[in-house]
């Protein structure tokens, strides 16, 4: 019997953006596996809960029992759920399927059931201060190859999600409203059908074309913009409401046939089954470190399945090449894949992280090696430190313009 001899988070940010990874050693000499534990808002509280709760409470454990230590664990603090519990939960389950993968000599797509493509499409990110910007970066990543792109612009003089004036990746100290942390939703639900209008009149209409919300409006705005972005045909229409308002989509199904994708927020499966049970989106996009890790997610992936909705699995930069490695894996024996978010990794990234998957033809492409495939240069990754960050990492507070915070 292998059985786990020590576990430990390993902290790193290659690019500028806090991963944690948790490292499961065992018994068999030489036998280790990787998980992602990312949650770069809390990343220092996931690293408590690795490292003082659930390492104790599992090492001695057989690695082969990979549901009973999931179940044990999470039951273990008694109240469930949460994106810290979760991520310190993902970090071992995704390093026990990885090891569980190196034991078999198989990628742990094989030990779900076998490849059904041979690789994932996936979205990238064009973004930009103005529309013009937006289009420009849209058409380079088309001419390198990439048939589906999510296209954001900037609220002139406003912090607007998911572009350059995006004070979520930048450290500002809260205070009272100024022009630096405004968002208006009301502006920005008339600026985003222009940029849609530019962009299909500049890249045409066979290209795939995604826009995020990111559950930064209210509903009847949310509303109002699925029906104005309809003509422009979307690839899907992404976390338009936060999990606190998602009955709105039931009035969103019945004002516009635009595609949904909806689940970023959401930290259990329970959150995600209205939305699937009722079919009110087209796309399930939970982050898979959030909601538990590689075996609460390939259940989420059957349930979908069964209902008729599509895999969108959240792969941004704050997903470690191990947490996009589990995401690929789902890609591969999901039958209801839909496609993949991506962000492209930096050198330094590779570096610490050898073995990363490939990406080529606006696709990323399974190495086929045994586990995740993926290993980490503890070394390298320790001359990569978190930044500095007034916060630790959380978010600075996005307001109105009469000083009320916008909840995403």
């Amino acid at each position: 019997m292998t059985t786990i001899t020590n576990i430990s988070s390993i902290c790193t940010a290659p690019a500028d953006i806090r991963l944690v990874v948790v490292k499961v050693e065992t018994s068999e000499p030489g036998l280790t596996g990787l998980g992602c534990a990312t949650f770069t808002q809390r990343p220092l509280a996931v690293v408590e809960a690795v490292d003082k709760y659930l390492a104790p409470f599992l090492i001695g454990r057989n690695v082969s029992e990979i549901e009973d230590i999931y179940q044990s664990a999470q039951l273990s603090s008694y109240w469930r759920e949460g994106p810290v519990l979760n991520n310190a939960l993902s970090g071992v389950d995704m390093a026990l399927w990885d090891i569980k993968g190196k034991q078999a000599g198989m990628p742990v797509h094989d030990l779900l059931g076998g490849k059904c493509r041979k690789a994932a499409r996936v979205y990238v990110h064009a973004s930009g201060n103005s529309i013009d910007e937006t289009v420009d970066q849209a058409q380079q990543h088309i001419e390198n190859g990439f048939t589906h792109v999510r296209l954001q612009s900037a609220v002139p003089g406003q912090s607007t999600y998911g572009t350059n004036t995006d004070l979520h990746t930048h450290a500002t100290i809260d205070g009272p409203t100024t022009p630096q942390n405004v968002f208006g939703p009301a502006d920005y639900v008339r600026l985003a059908p222009k940029l849609f209008e530019v962009a299909r009149d500049r890249l045409g209409w066979e290209v795939e074309l995604l826009h995020d919300v990111h559950e930064r409006v209210p509903p009847y705005l949310a509303i109002q913009l699925a029906r104005d972005l309809e003509p422009y045909r979307l690839f899907f229409y992404e976390d338009a409401l936060p999990p606190e308002e998602i009955e709105y989509f039931r009035q969103m199904r019945q004002q516009s046939s635009i595609p949904i994708a909806m689940g970023e927020l959401f930290v259990s499966l329970k959150q995600c089954m209205p939305l699937i049970e009722e079919r009110l989106i087209d796309y399930i996009r939970v982050h898979l470190s959030m909601i538990g890790g590689m075996t609460p997610a390939r259940k989420l992936a059957t349930i979908c399945e069964a209902f008729g909705i599509r895999t969108a699995w959240h792969g941004p930069g704050d997903c470690s090449p191990i947490g996009h490695a589990a995401n690929l894996a789902l890609d591969m024996v999901s039958p209801n894949f839909g496609i993949q978010e991506f962000t492209p990794y930096n050198q330094a990234t590779l570096d610490v992280f050898p073995g990363c998957n490939n990406l080529r033809d606006g696709c990323i492409w399974p190495n086929d090696r045994p586990g995740w495939g993926i290993e980490i240069n503890e070394a390298l990754a320790k001359e990569f430190p978190f930044p500095d960050h007034p916060y630790n990492g959380a978010w600075p507070a996005i307001r109105d313009r009469d000083g009320g915070i916008i909840r995403p």
